[in-house]
């Protein structure tokens, strides 16, 4: 029996490796109304339970979604008609099984029938769920809408919605691309208008969603026709019905059983969430951010599942009379696979772990704020600000690198297996397909740079890394490897000044380079860390790091060079617009 979660000696390692005690404090600490389920007897009961789960969903990956994954990916879900869309029976078996382990509400309230999991465990599910199948995390993936719902709408609509939630009744969507509004949100232009009753009607096509055929639609809609920009624009849920149409079911190179859909809204009721004109500026950001990392934990699972598949393969298969991996070529290619993957993940989970400390203290300050003492209203006021300057940097961050990394890891996969990693007969060319999408959706790599760049050139990543370089080991080759992190991020300091001084369009010209820099030097403070727990850890972070300080010096020496050709000869890099044929 296979089980994805106790077979991963890393994620098990990391569970243990963060101070769960400390977060479940917060996470388990009383809201006003009690909780009406379960509750732990005390801060062991509670990180008992986180294990408990995941070991379930571990479960459910290995012996059902991973099985399944083959077929479903063949042959994908069905337009009816109707314009409405069937599942294939295996994507809803999936479901039900996590309906019936009650993992449909892993981070709500025990209040609404939810399991109130941290973010960081939730990660680490989602992980696991995406090694087992990709495009079925998607689906898991989407109870970002029942946390928006619960942090901004109304007591009446979160008692309505959530529980459904929670009980696996519903699945939701976030309606927020159209045809000409992708990145650009601000160009929605769906509209929502009030009725001669006042009730909130919708108009208009959403493109690329998914999961459009859920039941529950959190819509991004211009309420304000006067105003064009993002603040025109506001938030509304809306029940799947006869007034919402599927016109295309989408024909994808991967994540085939995740229904993307274009849906045509004809006068649809619906309801706004929270207030008028905060849509896009409030709620939908908060939504993102949760997406994001759930596409960086995406991401995660499939690099997983590539990378133990090609190890798999290299260790079988024998040429010139020893198994390929005894090549030092594909031993490199294969290792440098594992250590990219635990890097990864050693960013997102710091993410997670510090988002979740950002939203207790803000959750704890809006629902339980008679509960506080003053001197804890302001410290949680205080370190709430901070940390949500310092997600605004982690969450791209995350995003962006652990895309990147499924990607090449995922290629990487194909080319250890040869001829066979190209042949449908292996699942390595599927996490290819499946993995290509992470760098493009919830925001492409690209836009993760525009948004991670600024902590960078604000002194957020200064002020952050600080915590890193002075920590004392007692080890001599942990402390000689901080210092010489610290040497990197000082010189990293250098390029970003000598940047600043040729311009912003400089800046955004090399942002990608020194964003990657800035990262590396993350994710070696991270592994440092890990590595005073574990021996293995402590060789893991001495590759990557001493790896990683070459590329950051080629990195500052590009940034130095103060070039801007390839803007300034632009047009004679690409040549002129070809005409296409008729």
């Amino acid at each position: 029996m296979a089980n994805f979660f106790t077979d991963n000696q890393d994620v098990q390692f990391l569970l243990d490796y963060y101070d769960l005690k400390e977060l479940a404090a917060l996470q388990e600490r009383e809201t006003p109304n009690g909780d009406a389920n379960y509750v732990p007897r005390d801060l062991d009961d509670a990180i008992d339970n986180y294990r408990k789960v995941l070991n379930i969903v571990g479960d459910i990956a290995g012996n059902v979604l991973a099985k399944n994954a083959e077929t479903v990916d063949a042959e994908g879900n069905t337009l009816n008609e109707d314009q409405t869309v069937t599942l294939h029976p295996l994507v809803q078996k999936n479901l039900d099984l996590m309906s019936q382990a009650d993992l449909q509400g892993f981070t709500l309230p025990r209040k609404y029938g939810g399991i109130n999991c941290p973010t960081l465990v939730y990660t680490m599910a989602t992980e696991i769920v995406s090694r087992g199948d990709c495009s079925f995390m998607n689906m898991f993936g989407l109870q970002g809408i029942a946390e928006t719902i619960y942090a901004f709408a109304s007591d009446e609509l979160k008692d309505e919605y959530l529980p459904k939630f929670a009980r696996g009744e519903v699945t939701g969507a976030m309606v927020l691309t159209e045809p000409d509004a992708g990145s650009d949100l601000q160009s929605v232009r769906v509209r929502a208008y009030q009725d001669e009753n006042g009730e909130w009607k919708l108009n208009g096509v959403k493109r690329f969603i998914t999961n459009g055929c859920g039941e529950v639609l959190l819509v991004l809609a211009r309420s304000e026709a006067q105003i064009s920009d993002g603040r025109g624009l506001s938030l509304f849920v809306a029940d799947r019905g006869p007034t919402v149409k599927v016109r295309n079911l989408e024909h994808k190179l991967g994540i085939n059983g995740s229904p993307t859909c274009e849906i045509v809204f004809n006068d649809t009721p619906c309801r706004l969430i929270g207030e008028r004109q905060r849509g896009l500026i409030t709620y939908v950001m908060s939504l993102m951010n949760g997406a994001r990392l759930g596409i960086a934990a995406q991401s995660l699972g499939v690099a997983e599942a590539a990378q133990r598949l090609a190890r798999n393969y290299v260790n079988s298969r024998e040429q010139f009379g020893a198994p390929i991996e005894q090549l030092p070529a594909v031993a490199e290619m294969v290792a440098d696979m594992r250590v990219r993957v635990e890097a990864g993940r050693a960013l997102a989970y710091e993410t997670a772990r510090v988002c979740d400390y950002e939203n207790n203290y803000n959750r704890l300050l809006e629902r339980n704020a008679d509960a506080l003492s003053d001197e804890e209203k302001k410290s949680f006021r205080q370190k709430a600000r901070n940390l949500k300057k310092l997600n605004a940097m982690l969450t791209p961050m995350s995003k962006y690198f652990c895309s990147e990394m499924s990607i090449s890891v995922a290629t990487d996969a194909i080319q250890a297996m040869g001829g066979s990693g190209y042949m449908k007969e292996y699942a390595a060319e599927r996490y290819y397909r499946d993995a290509r999408i992470t760098s493009i959706y919830e925001g492409t790599s690209q836009l993760q740079v525009v948004a991670a760049i600024r902590g960078l050139t604000s002194g957020v990543f200064q002020n952050y890394v600080v915590q890193f370089e002075t920590k004392e080991f007692g080890d001599e080759l942990l402390d000689s490897l901080k210092e010489k992190l610290t040497t990197a991020r000082a010189r990293l300091d250098d390029a970003i000044a000598f940047a600043r001084t040729k311009g912003v369009a400089y800046v955004e010209l090399r942002a990608r380079k020194l964003l990657d820099a800035g990262i590396a030097i993350l994710i070696g403070h991270y592994l440092l860390g890990q590595a005073t727990k574990s021996d293995r850890k402590k060789k893991v972070a001495e590759y990557y790091i001493t790896k990683e300080l070459a590329n950051i010096v080629g990195i500052v020496a590009l940034v130095e060079n103060g070039s801007s050709q390839i803007l300034d000869d632009y047009l004679e890099f690409v040549g002129p617009v070809q005409e296409e044929d008729a």
